[in-house]
């Protein structure tokens, strides 16, 4: 599963460096289907029924599932990018959040670069406990221990997921704190986790389009997300070019690469 995270990684490099005001989301799909197909990859979310676009973007108070258009974007915009890959029948799946800057409104820059801040570091918290964890439920326990002082709301309709074969498979991953341990943490899990944070009350509703999910409060959202291997030797984030080194240092933890 390497070689599609790496595929994944790589298209979420590409929207990076494509991302200003006055692009259109349609434009950061483009570029993201060609840094993946450059890979030798091809875009899962498009093999979900109903769906034809290599990403998701999702603008302001959007939280997951929006779809590429002509909507362009403006300073101060905050944008979640989801995208995924598959090579050899295995698959990818990442998420990064963008705060576009814009000099008249500081005050708003500020508030949801703070969110997105949090929202990633409350991913490699997850990412962190994993590592360490004997089963799988520890990771929304911390994921919740690092967003619940900041006074943020948790999604909770939406989780992370199991993937591999398929780019959505069991188990769940949960963001937050469940009454049960779930699944032991061994060799041969690979999970997605991906807390999805909003600045205000986590309630959400489907746009008409049938797939964009949005605050009911019209507040702002923030979505990172990685896919992590669980080996003999330890763990891997398989859609980060390091292996999650550079986001795990913090936290006394080290990757290690797999084989």
């Amino acid at each position: 599963m390497v070689a599609p995270g790496l595929a994944t990684a790589s298209s979420l490099d590409a929207v990076s460096a494509a991302l200003r005001a006055g692009a259109t989301t349609l434009e950061l799909d483009a570029v993201a289907e060609a840094a993946i197909t450059e890979r030798g990859g091809h875009s899962n979310f498009k093999l979900e029924p109903g769906y034809h676009h290599t990403i998701c973007s999702s603008v302001n108070e959007d939280v997951v599932h929006g779809i590429p258009g002509d909507r362009v974007l403006q300073p101060g915009d905050i944008v979640s990018v989801d995208s995924g890959a598959i090579i050899d029948g295995w698959n990818g799946d990442a998420a990064r959040t963008f705060v576009l800057p814009d000099p008249t409104r500081p005050e708003l820059v500020a508030e949801r670069q703070k969110l997105s801040d949090v929202t990633e570091q409350s991913l490699w918290r997850g990412i962190a406990r994993l590592a360490t964890a004997r089963h799988l439920n520890e990771v929304g326990e911390a994921i919740e221990d690092y967003i619940e002082p900041h006074g943020y709301g948790i999604l909770t309709d939406y989780v992370g997921h199991g993937i591999g074969r398929s780019m959505h498979e069991a188990p769940p991953v949960f963001n937050y704190r469940v009454r049960s341990k779930g699944p032991e943490v061994k060799p041969g899990l690979v999970v997605a986790i991906e807390p999805m944070v909003v600045l205000g009350n986590p309630e959400t509703f489907v746009r008409d389009d049938g797939w964009t999910v949005a605050t009911e409060d019209g507040l702002a959202a923030a979505h990172w997300e990685h896919s992590v291997a669980v080996h003999k030797d330890g763990i891997w984030v398989l859609t980060a070019a390091d292996g999650g080194a550079a986001g795990l240092d913090p936290f006394g933890v080290t990757p290690v690469a797999i084989g």
